[in-house]
């Protein structure tokens, strides 16, 4: 298992781009399951959890080839399986994206129950019961999801939590389903929108994207399309938070920033001089201690989950008390203890971490429990005194496209260590 060892010390300086974003990428991967044609996928990010939804769909008979400029072309429309079979679906819970296609498009599907990051109870019954509104049969078996519908039809959908993947996959299905589907309490998240513009130019009927009503017209058939994947926010984010956490200066490159927008205006409060354009968000982080800064979890758009144990780490070398409110799920504070471990001062009361900060942190061996948390890490790691080394790194291979690299042409000191 290989680990990371980071040098602590040195500021962040210089400009990187942002890789395409992994939430979006996955869904649009899923969606080509819909189409008659082939599908082109532009700026996919090269992580393990693309990696594994293309295996997926392999498994299943789709044609994946990758041409000179590194775009994907994905043709799914004549698949000779509509099994998700568990060796597979265990490490990634977007597997639950096939679902809805799947049944749509071929009338049936056979999905293991999903897994992914330990960071709290993401249920798929929204799923399922949406489908099941739809028209669909769903059937328990044996740790598998087993679908089946001869039409789906469309329905109002009113969902009784917030949740993204299970906007996408209703959405996803509601394309192909007969008549007027009415999403009622959709997720609102950009990717979202983008899945939306995606089935859009494959010929889909949708209004409505990145509001809390959604209605899609159902089509007979989708057709094939080309589609750039639109730049990671969380990426960008957790880059912008690495340069306050180590007094750095940088530019991140091709990220669109209203989709940042509560997190630009939390890195101003910690004492970020921040500018932007249409294309780009640049960081000068000048006080030796940031703001201590309160913040609460929430869908978008507010304050994204995915950058709550980043904060953690800028508000644990801060010049005062925090609390940083998790809302979304249960069980996001596993870093913590990591984080104590190399000098932090924060304790968990509930979905509440109370953060008192400190003038230094210390370089120690950490271990990654989930995706984020390994960002929080090595964002720690980069501010401390000495050497840290966080092991089990795979997490982080699922969201952070060569984190490493990109963090070392900003300056960082960082090897990849065999296991």
């Amino acid at each position: 298992m290989e680990k990371l060892l980071i040098k602590g010390g040195s500021s962040l300086s210089g400009s990187i781009n942002c890789s395409g974003a992994k939430n979006a990428a996955l869904p649009m991967i899923a969606s080509t399951i819909l189409s008659d044609e082939r599908i082109t996928l532009k700026n996919l990010p090269y992580l393990q959890d693309i990696t594994t939804m293309f295996e997926l769909l392999g498994s299943m008979g789709a044609e994946i080839l990758l041409d000179e400029k590194m775009n994907f072309t994905i043709s799914s429309y004549n698949l000779i399986d509509t099994e998700a079979r568990y060796e597979l679906v265990k490490t990634m819970r977007a597997s639950i994206l096939v679902l809805g296609p799947l049944v749509a498009k071929y009338g049936k599907a056979r999905i293991a129950l999903p897994g992914g990051c330990a960071i709290g109870t993401r249920p798929v019954n929204f799923h399922l019961d949406a489908l099941k509104k739809l028209g669909a049969k769903i059937v328990l078996k044996n740790g598998y999801i087993e679908a089946s519908a001869k039409k789906l039809i469309g329905t109002n959908i009113n969902f009784e939590g917030i949740t993204v993947t299970g906007t996408e996959n209703i959405m996803m299905a509601a394309t192909l389903a007969e008549g007027r589907t009415i999403i009622k309490n959709a997720a609102k998240e950009p990717e979202i929108i983008d899945l939306a513009n995606m089935l859009t130019s494959m010929g889909a009927k949708i209004e409505g994207a990145g509001n809390e009503t959604i209605i899609i017209e159902g089509v007979t058939n989708l057709t094939g399309t080309e589609f750039d994947i639109p730049a990671d926010r969380i990426e960008a984010g957790t880059y912008l938070a690495a340069a306050a956490v180590t007094k750095g200066n940088i530019t991140i490159e091709g990220i669109n920033p209203t989709r940042l927008m509560k997190v630009i205006d939390k890195l101003k409060t910690a004492g970020a001089m921040i500018n932007y354009t249409s294309n780009s968000i640049s960081l000068n982080m000048t006080k030796e201690l940031p703001n201590p800064v309160n913040i609460t979890t929430a869908p978008f758009p507010d304050f994204p989950t995915d950058m709550q144990a980043q904060f953690s780490v800028l508000n644990a070398i801060s010049s005062g008390d925090s609390i940083v409110n998790e809302t979304v799920f249960e069980n996001r504070f596993m870093h913590i203890l990591e984080l104590n471990r190399m000098g932090c001062n924060i304790q968990v009361k509930g979905n509440r971490a109370y953060i008192k900060g400190v003038e230094s942190l210390y370089g120690a061996e950490v271990m990654a429990t989930d995706l984020r948390a390994s960002a929080s890490l090595i964002l720690a790691g980069l501010c401390a005194k000495g050497e840290t080394v966080v092991d089990r790194i795979y997490h982080i291979d699922r969201g952070y496209e060569r984190i490493e690299e990109k963090l070392n042409y900003l300056g960082a000191d960082i090897m990849r260590l065999p296991s």
